[in-house]
C-alpha cells in the first residue's frame, strides 16, 4: 500500500472511529506497527491528527488562524451562543474567553445588560463597546493567532478578579483527552481563569466535538457543564457523559 493510501486509510478511521489504536490498524492493514506510527508522526506535523500513547486521535480544525475559524461551523456556534447568553443572569459579573463563538455571545447578548464582562480579548472587549454592561480587559502579550492576552502579565490580572460565570473556548473536547487547545500558554491561561468564576461552561460547537488538541486545559468534570450542539442521543455523547461531562443541551432550530 502506498503512503497517501496508507494516510487516507488512517484519516478514514480517525473520522469513523474517532481513534485509532496502532496496533489494531496495523493488523487490519497488513503493515508493520513502525509504518503506522511514521504516518502518525507525518500526520501529527500536519496537523491532520493528535498523536497519543498507542494511536491517535482527530485533530481539532478549530486551530486555524482566527480569520478562518469564523467560516466554520457558523450555525453551530449561534446556536451554542444563544444556549450559554441564556445563563447569564442581569447584573451578573461574566468572564469571556477569545474565540469566534464568544464573538457569537456577544452579538446576542441584549445591549441593555448591566452587569459586568471581563475579558482578556481586545476583539471581545471592542465588540461590546455599544452595550450597558462593564467591560474590563486584562492585558499581557497579545497572542495573535486567537487574538487573546497571555503571558505572566495576563495571568498576574487574571489572579485579581473573581466572576460568577466564565465561558470557555476550546479547541478539542474528546473523552479520552478531555478539554483541549493548541497553545500551552493559552491553556494555562484558560485554567487561570476558571479558577476565577463560580462555574465555568465550555463553549463546544460541533466542530470541536469528538477532536483533540495537542495542550490540555481541564477534564471533562472539571467544568461546570459544556455547552454542546450534539445530538443528546449520540454515541459521542454517551461517551462524554461516561468521561464524566455534564451536558447542557442546545436548541437544534
Amino acid at each position: 500500500m502506498l503512503a497517501a493510501a496508507r494516510k487516507d486509510a488512517l484519516l478514514d478511521r480517525l473520522r469513523r472511529d474517532g481513534r485509532l489504536v496502532v496496533k489494531d490498524i496495523a493488523v487490519e492493514l497488513g503493515l508493520s506497527e513502525d509504518s503506522i506510527r511514521r504516518d502518525l508522526r507525518e500526520l501529527d506535523a500536519a496537523g491532520l491528527a493528535v498523536r497519543v500513547y498507542g494511536g491517535a486521535l482527530p485533530a481539532s480544525p478549530a486551530v486555524a488562524d482566527y480569520a478562518a475559524r469564523h467560516e466554520v461551523a457558523r450555525g453551530s456556534k449561534e446556536r451554542v451562543a444563544a444556549a450559554a447568553v441564556a445563563l447569564i443572569e442581569s447584573g451578573s459579573t461574566v468572564l469571556l474567553d477569545g474565540g469566534t463563538t464568544t464573538l457569537a455571545m456577544v452579538d446576542l447578548l441584549p445591549r441593555s445588560f448591566g452587569g459586568r464582562i471581563i475579558t482578556h480579548s481586545p476583539t471581545i472587549a471592542a465588540a461590546l463597546l455599544d452595550h450597558d454592561a462593564e467591560v474590563v480587559i486584562l492585558g499581557g502579550r497579545l497572542f495573535k493567532h486567537s487574538a487573546v492576552a497571555c503571558g505572566a502579565a495576563a495571568m498576574e490580572a487574571a489572579q485579581n478578579v473573581s466572576a460568577d460565570l466564565f465561558f470557555l473556548g476550546v479547541t478539542g473536547v474528546h473523552p479520552e483527552t478531555g478539554l483541549s487547545t493548541g497553545d500551552a500558554e493559552e491553556a494555562a491561561m484558560k485554567r487561570a481563569l476558571a479558577a476565577r468564576a463560580a462555574e465555568t461552561f465550555v463553549l463546544a460547537s460541533e466542530e470541536k466535538l469528538g477532536a483533540a488538541s495537542r495542550f490540555g486545559i481541564l477534564p471533562l468534570d472539571g467544568v461546570s457543564g459544556i455547552i454542546a450542539d450534539l445530538d443528546p442521543d449520540a454515541a459521542l455523547a454517551a461517551d462524554l457523559r461516561r468521561a464524566g461531562a455534564r451536558l447542557v443541551p442546545v436548541d437544534p432550530s
